[in-house]
């Protein structure tokens, strides 16, 4: 006689055949990359989240420490504390902004003709894939007459002697978070574009057959609804693009930056993790960090998922 243990397992295994036999191939076919994704994606996280409870310098075995690193981080850590107000704050800045950007200028590259819309789309997308972009910005800033910014200032009379842009607190944020959103059309934009160009036509009929009257009314209950995976894949490379500054910080305004005044978080990891050589405590600040973005992305994306309702 069958027991209802045995009786589950068979169906349990009918099911994954069922499963298999539709589906196989596609599986196959991500095999390779899922594969990858866990070997250089969930591998690396997970180990990273075990050692930030050690203490581990990359000479010795990883000692254990508890919430020891944790706890310096918040309580013993008066930089770390600078650099998370600094990354939300340019985070908080640069992220929504630079995400209506994204979406306002494909929008509007979307209307043009299709020779057209390739340029434009090029020039706007350049600066992202720049790989000395950060060089028109020295120049641009440069903290002696030479400076464009100086030269212009001095000519027109605003100012006496040339200003220190980057060796002057005040200056280096705003010129960080405008550097950042000049940089900042790049996967998202494209993405929003191709999503524009695959929303359904006769959607636009049928819209003003129920009774929509405008280009407004349009775009939110046609265009956003239809473009919600663009719409979320966008979100989440503004926020990761957003929380993730670092190079930039370090090129324009050095390391460390006057004052702190453009230290990040992922630039006071990169101190602990690739100066310092403190594995443990820069695991802490990583692990921190993967949380934070994490908790971002949920809460814009049920915010998104909303869009047309």
């Amino acid at each position: 006689m069958l027991t209802n243990q045995t009786i589950t397992r068979r169906k349990s295994n009918r099911t994954l055949a069922k499963i298999w036999k539709e589906h196989g191939a596609k599986y196959l076919l991500i095999l390779p990359f899922a594969l990858l994704f866990i070997v250089f994606t969930v591998i690396p996280v997970i180990t990273s989240m075990i050692i930030s409870f050690t203490s581990f310098n990359m000479l010795e075995a990883p000692s254990f420490v508890g919430l020891r690193n944790y706890i310096n981080l918040v309580v013993n850590d008066d930089i770390f504390l600078i650099a998370v107000k600094n990354t939300l704050f340019f985070a908080l800045i640069t992220g929504p902004i630079s995400y209506l950007m994204c979406f306002v200028f494909s929008w509007l590259i979307n209307e043009l003709t299709p020779k057209v819309r390739a340029i434009m789309t090029l020039v706007f997308y350049a600066p992202s894939i720049s790989g000395n972009a950060y060089l028109i910005w020295k120049l641009i800033f440069s903290s002696d007459m030479y400076g464009f910014a100086n030269s212009w200032l001095l000519r027109l009379g605003l100012v006496t002697e040339p200003i220190l842009f980057f060796d002057t607190k005040q200056y280096v944020f705003p010129i960080l978070i405008l550097v950042q959103l000049w940089l900042s059309l790049g996967v998202s934009f494209l993405a929003f574009i191709a999503g524009l160009q695959n929303v359904d036509k006769t959607l636009y009929e049928a819209g003003s057959i129920d009774g929509i009257k405008n280009r407004w009314q349009e775009l939110w209950y046609i265009t956003l609804p239809s473009m919600r995976p663009q719409l979320l894949f966008g979100a989440v490379m503004q926020i990761t693009a957003s929380f993730s500054v670092s190079q930039l910080s370090i090129e324009l305004a050095g390391f460390p930056s006057v004052e702190y005044s453009g230290h990040t978080i992922l630039t006071h990891l990169h101190d602990y993790g690739f100066i310092r050589y403190e594995m443990g405590y820069a695991s802490a600040i990583a692990t921190i960090l993967f949380f934070t973005m994490l908790f971002t992305n949920i809460i814009v994306q049920k915010a998104l998922r909303g869009v047309g309702a």
